[in-house]
This record gives C-alpha cells, sequence and structure tokens, in this order.
C-alpha cells in the first residue's frame, strides 16, 4: 500500500508530507521537489495545484506518487524522473544517453555569445558545430539566440542524437539543425564559425566518489575522460583547430582545475586564448575559449 493512501490526505497535505520525507532524508530542495512530483504524479501545473489545494487523492494518484517518491528517495534526479530539464530557458527531454543539462553548461553559451557579439557576427550565417551534443543542450540554446544560424550536432551515441532531434523539433529549430553519428568532429568536413563542446572531464578514478545523482543515473560515457580527465579534449580540440574559419571560435566547459590544461592544448593545436576562462556561479573556470588567429 502507497505510503499516503491509507490517509485520505488533499493535495496541500501530501505536498506537504511529501517535502517533510524528502527534506528528512537530507535532499537539499525538497519543496521544489515535491511540488514537482506532485504536479507529475497528478497531471497539475502549479496554478492546478493551487486551485485544487483541497482536493483528496484517489488510491491510484497516491499510488502513482508513492511510486515517484520512492525513485527520489532512492537519489534519481527528479530531471530523470520527469524525463524533461530546462536548459536556457528551453525545456529539454532526457534519456538514459544524455547527461542532465546543468547551469554551469550555460556559461559555455554565455561565452560563445559575448564573444560573437565582440566580432558583431550574431547577425551572421554562421556554421555552429556541437561535439558530443548529448540532449543538444548547447547547441539548441545557441541557435535559440542567433537566428540566422544553421548547428551541426555530433554524438557517438544514436539514442541521444535522437533526442536532440526531438528537442529540435519541439522547440522548432530542426529546419537549422543537422544531425551526424560521430566521435566528437570525426564526421564533419567545411568551416564552421564557432565549434563548442561540454565532453566527459572527469578523471576515471574520480567517478565513483561523484553524487549518486550523477554517478548512478548519468551516463558513464559523457562523465569518464581517462586517467586525467583529458582524453575528450585531446581529441576534440587537435580535430577543430582545422575545421575552424580563421578567426573562428572554439569554447568547451571544463573541469575544477582543468582550465590551464586545455589553455595549453589549444595552444598546441595553434588557437590563441580569448582572454580568462568564464566562472560558472561558484566562480570557478567553466568555460574555456580560443580562437584560430585570422589570416
Amino acid at each position: 500500500m502507497s505510503a499516503f493512501a491509507e490517509h485520505g490526505q488533499t493535495v496541500e497535505t501530501i505536498r506537504r508530507s511529501l517535502a517533510a520525507r524528502l527534506k528528512a532524508a537530507g535532499h537539499d530542495a525538497a519543496e521544489l521537489d515535491a511540488r514537482l512530483l506532485v504536479g507529475a504524479a497528478l497531471g497539475l501545473d502549479l496554478t492546478g495545484m493551487v486551485t485544487g489545494a483541497q482536493r483528496i487523492l484517489t488510491k491510484d494518484e497516491a499510488d502513482r506518487l508513492e511510486g515517484l517518491a520512492q525513485r527520489r528517495l532512492a537519489g534519481e534526479p527528479v530531471a530523470r524522473i520527469l524525463g524533461i530539464k530546462e536548459f536556457w530557458g528551453l525545456p529539454l527531454h532526457l534519456s538514459a544517453a544524455t547527461l542532465v543539462p546543468r547551469p554551469d553548461t550555460e556559461t559555455v553559451v554565455e561565452r560563445a555569445l559575448e564573444l560573437l557579439q565582440a566580432d558583431g557576427a550574431v547577425g551572421r550565417a554562421l556554421r555552429i558545430a556541437d561535439l558530443g551534443t548529448g540532449s543538444g543542450a548547447i547547441l539548441l540554446a545557441l541557435l535559440s539566440e542567433l537566428p540566422n544560424a544553421h548547428g551541426f550536432a555530433t554524438d557517438i551515441s544514436t539514442e541521444a542524437l535522437q533526442t536532440a532531434r526531438r528537442n529540435a523539433a519541439e522547440l522548432g529549430l530542426s529546419q537549422r539543425t543537422t544531425f551526424i553519428a560521430c566521435d566528437y568532429a570525426s564526421g564533419l568536413a567545411g568551416a564552421f564559425d564557432l565549434i563548442v563542446s561540454n565532453p566527459p572531464y572527469i578523471p576515471s578514478a574520480d567517478i565513483a566518489g561523484l553524487d549518486i545523482e550523477v554517478r548512478a543515473h548519468d551516463p558513464r560515457a559523457a562523465l569518464d575522460g581517462g586517467a586525467d580527465g583529458l582524453d575528450a579534449y585531446r581529441a576534440l580540440i587537435s580535430q577543430s583547430a582545422g575545421l575552424l574559419v580563421p578567426g573562428g571560435l572554439l569554447v568547451v566547459e571544463v573541469g575544477q582545475g582543468q582550465s590551464a590544461d586545455v589553455e595549453a592544448l589549444m595552444t598546441a593545436s595553434g588557437l590563441s586564448p580569448t582572454g580568462r576562462p568564464r566562472a560558472d556561479l561558484g566562480g570557478i573556470p567553466r568555460a574555456v575559449s580560443g580562437r584560430r588567429p585570422p589570416r
């Protein structure tokens, strides 16, 4: 029997009860998680929960909510349970082959747009590549801001590409996005104005120590950066350098303490650093960028 079913609780009391359970289990965002899970179980948005606050749940509804609650209490992220996550204000579907997009990754979008703005390139017909696109988060965010750009999304996982394709379709961006199954830039040709990537950068030995929400639910292939966390950068930076137009930009997300090493890899591949890495909200250098020298 559901932990909720025997009480005949209202929408409001069951939300409060779930929030208390989550808080007692150590979940920092217990109130928000409870609201999202109740909404998902009952098919209600925030307005519906307010107007229907005193409605008594049916047993089926209580059982359905309990199933979601148990998944959250076991460490599954709410975004995985709901199957959707907002990034850059865009709702993105997830799958088992994609990372849950995180606010830190928005620094890549911010840095890319900042550099393009400085170049006076925002309105141009840009060619953009997103290497290891996953859900398509970075590329679709950029296309939403750059109306004349066309994007090329690569991923070694066909399941991830299917997810990204679905997101592009639902956001009305399919006509400006091409999907290519390959390892980073290995299947790309031609010249690009901007290449972006959030590659795997966790050192292999550190994965076991990650939070359960990450280590047990994000795909390992999207996390594991090899012994020093830099394997992906060694591959994609050298590939990207030869695909950029003169003056073209490469912007990548990096892990804590990796910015100097990634800048060195860019320099070794002939790219010039474009200033200090952009930091995330925690002050960690997160978005590293380099430019192919103009002719």
